[in-house]
């Protein structure tokens, strides 16, 4: 069995409020924290808005008012009644089922801009995936969205399984082409390449993906200096690399 790292040798402020947490019970899987203090730390101090999708005792939601500052907006998801007593603490609790998208356009209508998301609700396929759709949009430029528990992807009372191409997992390796849109997508089609033009980068851990919200401008290459042999032109656009190198408009 693999030993428990503290702060002591971490230096990871949401670790160390874990390990000393005498309060709302808090169920995390170890590993997570620092993927969650190398994705959240610039959001620390700052005026955000923050958005838990999967309240249950509400331990996490004061862990990331410790850990953001007071000054964050911090916002519950759960389907659990129980959980609006949460909010004589501060917090702003929305109860309804993350897979129904009704319930995503009533609270994106009142929630329009979003820093960061972190998805740690029912962790079926139809409820990531939906979310995902959802909040995404809504995610400021800058943004953080983070889906955990990703390896339910491979169980099927989640919906999931080795194999299926319907799985939160096979939708979030279908993003990184969807990124690369510029380079294979019809031309024609660009302007309408969402996650092109805003997904700046993607990053898979173990049970957890991080994406990125970026605007990005049509991608352009330069070459600088004079010594040597560049074989393309000094600047070339996607559109001008594409025909270069034979993929079709």
């Amino acid at each position: 069995m693999n030993p428990i790292h503290t702060t002591a040798a971490d230096g990871n402020p949401l670790l160390d409020y874990f390990m000393r947490n005498g309060g709302n019970a808090i169920h995390k899987w170890v590993d997570y924290f620092e993927v969650y203090h190398r994705a959240f730390a610039r959001f620390r101090g700052r005026e955000i808005t923050f958005v838990e999708i999967g309240v249950q005792n509400g331990g996490s939601l004061h862990m990331w008012r410790d850990y953001l500052g007071p000054q964050a907006r911090i916002i519950g998801v759960d389907v659990d009644e129980n959980c609006k007593a949460l909010k004589k603490h501060g917090f702003d609790i929305w109860i309804g089922d993350q897979a129904d998208p009704a319930f995503w356009r009533k609270f994106c209508k009142e929630n329009p801009d979003i820093d960061v998301v972190l998805d740690d609700g029912g962790h079926t396929m139809v409820q990531q995936i939906n979310t995902f759709d959802a909040l995404f949009p809504v995610l400021r430029n800058g943004g953080c969205y983070l889906c955990e528990d990703t390896h339910t992807s491979y169980f099927p009372a989640h919906g999931g399984g080795v194999g299926r191409t319907d799985t939160f997992l096979d939708f979030a390796k279908g993003l990184v082409d969807e990124m690369h849109a510029w380079y294979h997508a019809p031309l024609e089609s660009l302007d309408h390449e969402y996650i092109a033009q805003h997904l700046y980068s993607l990053s898979f851990f173990d049970s957890i993906v991080v994406m990125e919200k970026r605007r990005r401008n049509s991608p352009l290459i330069l070459a600088r200096g004079h010594d040597g042999h560049i074989k393309n032109p000094p600047a070339m656009t996607h559109v001008e690399m594409r025909r270069v190198y034979g993929v079709a408009d």
